[in-house]
């Protein structure tokens, strides 16, 4: 028995006509095809198939064999397709997290960079809580993360940016028509604070307010930007968060600079130094572009 003859028999089958199979299915002449299962009858030892005039039937028989002959087919066409699979040599992989949100802001620099490499490598993106890069980072779970310096064992961090942190508010808020904002008058109104996920932020605001001898009073507490640009959009609450919100805030929400000096948070590439990945390698040694082309961006974007 060979697969032809399976094949000739799930054709005839499927089709329920050996003409319609021959011409159609398996472009093979009639009574060839005829011979092949009456050969494969002989094999098996029992009839397959009732011919009529009107076509083919299956016998009890050929319904079980069809089932076990359908599973034979799609083995042997796994089992080929296992075999080239191993016989071809295997993509070197890079993975990228980001901090969810800054893949807008550094996506199109990391794919510059590695324009050349693309083709020759399985490129994988994904989005994450900051600590959740990091402990992936940490893991071996990625190559490169975007996140806040956040410590990891073994994880080294190069800061590629600053970010000033702005006043999020809705678009109707009564400090919405200020230009700028002061820490003070963030006491007067509902404050949207910070769960443990933003850790970083968290400690950076809470500083911030505390040396200017501000005191917030926060009802709903956000774990990511889209959390806390909902609450502002749902409640009459404002927030703080960095800059880089702003090109994703919704037609109902705005941001505002705070008055005086402003806090500022870091963004950082964060990698394992043991980590052998060769295209690793030849991003790091591009760091210097990434920091500029992201700064000329950010230059040339309307304000």
């Amino acid at each position: 028995m060979e697969l032809r003859h399976l094949r000739y028999f799930v054709a005839v089958a499927e089709e329920g006509s050996l003409t319609v199979a021959a011409e159609k299915r398996l472009h093979t002449a009639q009574p060839s095809l005829s011979r092949q299962l009456r050969d494969l009858e002989l094999e098996v030892g029992t009839p397959l198939l009732i011919r009529t005039s009107r076509g083919v039937t299956l016998t009890p028989a050929g319904q079980i064999f069809l089932d076990h002959a359908r599973l034979a087919l799609a083995q042997a066409t796994e089992a080929v397709a296992a075999a080239r699979r191993v016989s071809r040599p295997p993509k070197a992989s890079f993975s990228v997290g980001f901090l969810t949100g800054q893949e807008v802001e550094w996506l199109p620099h990391v794919t510059q960079i590695l324009r050349d490499q693309l083709k020759e490598i399985d490129f994988r993106v994904s989005s994450d809580f900051s600590p959740a890069v990091a402990e992936a980072v940490q893991r071996g779970e990625i190559d490169l993360g975007f996140s806040r310096v956040e410590p990891q064992p073994n994880v080294t961090y190069e800061v590629i940016a600053s970010e000033p942190i702005v006043v999020i508010l809705a678009g109707d808020h009564p400090l919405a028509g200020q230009s700028e904002i002061d820490p003070v008058e963030l006491a007067e109104f509902p404050f949207i604070g910070y769960t443990d996920t933003p850790h970083v932020l968290r400690g950076i605001v809470e500083l911030y307010l505390r040396e200017r001898g501000v005191s917030v009073s926060s009802s709903h507490f956000l774990d990511s930007f889209a959390t806390g640009i909902s609450l502002v959009a749902s409640t009459s609450g404002l927030t703080l968060l960095p800059a880089y919100v702003e090109k994703l805030l919704p037609r109902s929400v705005v941001s505002r600079p705070l008055a005086g000096p402003t806090p500022v948070i870091e963004i950082a590439v964060g990698y394992r130094k043991d980590n052998p990945s060769p295209v690793l390698q030849d991003f790091l040694r591009s760091i210097d572009w990434l920091i500029a082309a992201h700064a000329a961006a950010r230059q040339g974007s309307p304000t």
